[in-house]
């Protein structure tokens, strides 16, 4: 049934995404309700070549008696191996300075969704997520949105009530530019 999924494999090699093969398994896994009970060994199915290899080096250097680790347990050990501490400090500190800047809000969400995968420290929960989201925002559009969130706003409805103000935003812009002519 997994692999009725179209499951992703890894292999290590430089042009795979490992944080991407484990966000399509956890997916997936999670579908069919077995993150926790057997994900991991489902996920090990899907490596090869050296990746297989990190995983059977580690399963020998195991205790015989060791519990089997958790899928957040498997998912640490293989972005500790498979993604660099640089390349993930650098993903951290453009996400911890990213501002929308000339980025429409469809730009900037879609920005700000594939770096904050990379920090998950830094919005840890929900709430989090979106306060950070709209600190990033112009000002002019921050300002107007104060006026439509409710503190449990999610961030879907976030980003739509944002993209909604820069639409008002951008009329009201262009509107004033013709009156000018």
């Amino acid at each position: 049934m997994f692999k009725s999924y179209s499951s992703p494999t890894f292999s290590s090699t430089t042009t795979e995404d490992a944080q991407g093969f484990l966000e399509n398994c956890h997916c997936i896994l999670h579908t069919m309700g077995i993150v926790e009970v057997i994900g991991v060994s489902f996920t090990i199915f899907q490596l090869s070549c050296a990746t297989y290899r990190w995983w059977q080096i580690y399963e020998e250097g195991r205790p015989a008696d060791a519990t089997p680790p958790t899928w957040a347990q498997f998912s640490e050990m293989f972005l500790k191996e498979f993604v660099p501490q640089t390349l993930r400090d650098v993903w951290h500190t453009e996400f911890e300075r990213l501002r929308q800047g000339t980025m429409t809000i469809s730009e900037y969400a879609i920005r700000f969704s594939e770096l904050a995968r990379h920090a998950p420290i830094l919005v840890p929960i929900v709430r989090e997520w979106v306060c950070r989201f709209i600190e990033g925002i112009d000002y002019d559009i921050k300002i107007c949105m104060a006026r439509e969130l409710q503190t449990d706003t999610p961030f879907q409805q976030v980003v739509e009530i944002a993209r909604k103000i820069e639409g008002v935003l951008g009329e009201e812009r262009e509107s004033k530019v013709a009156k000018r002519f």
